[in-house]
């Protein structure tokens, strides 16, 4: 049975802060797993890592994992809880894969949040609440990452949605939608098309 928590939100709402808060308040040993990819030549980026960095625990441990990261979820052990942050910035890492890579990739990541022995909290961003974007790959992302949300969410109790820096549980104020997986996956192969 899986022990994920997901925490959702758009950019910068307090998504990272609350999740940080909720590792904290498990008083295991925290793992902050860090999905980004460094790259030395874009400055900005490289400060919000540190950033980031800054505002975790020092005794925490950090592991960068912008590929692999089911293998880290599945070999974690019972008395630890891991932070993953963020799935879209893990997705981002992908956008050069075709679908069908990326769909195997999605199945394991799901099927190690439902193996894993740990506690996950998940961080995700919510990008589809704004237009359609206007080229491929915006697309891409956008879809990849509302669909793994969603079944992210399936399988997390609670789910957070953090917006203007207020925290709503999902889990206790709405009620989950239940889906028929194999069409909800023909009906995105349509959409990809």
């Amino acid at each position: 049975m899986s022990r994920a928590i997901l925490v959702t939100g758009p950019a910068r709402s307090g998504k990272s802060e609350w999740a940080e808060t909720l590792a904290e308040g498990m008083s295991l040993p925290v793992t902050y797993i860090a999905t980004a990819q460094r790259n030395p030549e874009d400055v900005e980026w490289q400060q919000r890592i540190e950033t980031h960095r800054q505002r975790r625990p020092t005794h925490w441990q950090t592991l960068e994992v912008p590929i692999d990261l089911a293998a880290i979820v599945r070999s974690a052990s019972a008395r630890h809880c891991l932070l993953v942050d963020s799935l879209g910035t893990w997705i981002a890492n992908f956008l050069d894969r075709d679908g069908e890579t990326w769909e195997k990739t999605e199945a394991e990541f799901l099927a190690s949040l439902t193996q894993t022995a740990a506690n996950v909290i998940l961080v995700a961003e919510e990008t589809g609440w704004g237009v359609i974007p206007a080229y491929p790959i915006g697309r891409t992302f956008r879809d990849r990452l509302g669909t793994l949300v969603r079944r992210v969410g399936a399988i997390s109790n609670p789910v957070y949605l953090v917006a203007g820096g207020h925290v709503l549980n999902l889990s206790a104020l709405g009620s989950p939608i239940h889906i028929d997986r194999g069409k909800l996956a023909q009906s995105e192969r349509t959409m990809d098309r």
